[in-house]
């Protein structure tokens, strides 16, 4: 079977975890990329499970290759180098997952007390971090004449809060930069129709990660909507990059949990 590779940023935990596993259940080989390298040091000092290293680990067990790199969004210098060692080993790359994201205070900022150095980081790393690695990845996409590009947003980019930043809502900043992404595949499959290569965004709905849980501690969240486990956008995602069907999603939203639902990826989740 001809191999198949996806270079999947933020895999060493949450959504882009899950999906680095569900795509090498699918056949693909992984370049495991995140800040976390090795299990416990945690790039910010936050307590949270999972690193590149464990995840490298299940995509191995699920029967593929993996290459376990460190990449930091705020630093160019570790995505060229990953995206040069993925191409090293491989000589190609199928999938790019723009699914890494930034947490920092301006996350969840309130408007005025947004501090607005600290907006400028996370559009660095919520924005031009995604420009940065699809400027390096999809040239050799378009010379080999497939591929596929898929950015992760969010419903934040797309509605309102339910309540402000810290009272179960999120911050304006973390919303824009996520519209602002929002804004790459469809404009890309303008200028790239009949390459080959697809682009298209992913909005994985209300998906508790462990992220989402260190900063709720208090379940605000949950009294606005029933969480999807997060092998539901991964099944999603998988689908996306190996079924003929998915096709036709180019250059549009995809929402994951009612897709999910449709096609019975998973299990339904919503009445536990």
């Amino acid at each position: 079977m001809e191999r198949r590779v996806a270079f999947v940023t933020g895999a060493s935990r949450g959504i882009g975890r899950a999906s680095a596993i569900a795509l090498a259940e699918r056949g693909f080989d992984i370049a495991v990329t995140a800040r976390t390298l090795r299990e416990g040091e945690t790039a910010d000092g936050r307590p949270l499970p999972g690193s590149v290293e464990t995840t490298a680990a299940a995509v191995v067990a699920a029967g593929q290759e993996a290459l376990a790199l460190r990449l930091d969004l705020l630093d160019p210098d570790s995505m060229d180098a990953a995206v040069e060692a993925t191409f090293e080993r491989w000589g190609q790359i199928d999938l790019l997952l723009n699914n890494g994201i930034y947490i920092g205070p301006a996350n969840m900022s309130l408007f005025l007390d947004l501090d607005l150095d600290e907006a400028r980081t996370l559009f660095e790393a919520n924005l031009m971090a995604q420009i940065h690695l699809t400027q390096k990845i999809l040239p050799r996409m378009l010379e080999r004449g497939r591929g596929l590009v898929i950015n992760l947003v969010s419903g934040s980019a797309l509605s309102d809060p339910p309540a402000p930043a810290g009272s179960g809502g999120w911050g304006f900043a973390y919303g824009a930069s996520k519209a602002a992404l929002l804004r790459m595949a469809g404009a890309l499959a303008v200028e790239h129709a009949d390459s080959g290569v697809r682009f298209l965004n992913l909005e994985p709905g209300f998906v508790m990660t462990e992220a989402m849980k260190l900063n709720d501690p208090d379940g605000e969240l949950s009294k606005y909507a029933v969480a999807a486990p997060m092998e539901v956008p991964a099944a999603v995602i998988a689908w996306l990059a190996s079924d003929p069907g998915a096709v036709k999603y180019n250059g549009e939203i995809v929402y994951a949990q009612p897709l999910c639902l449709e096609l019975g990826l998973q299990p339904d989740w919503r009445n536990p």
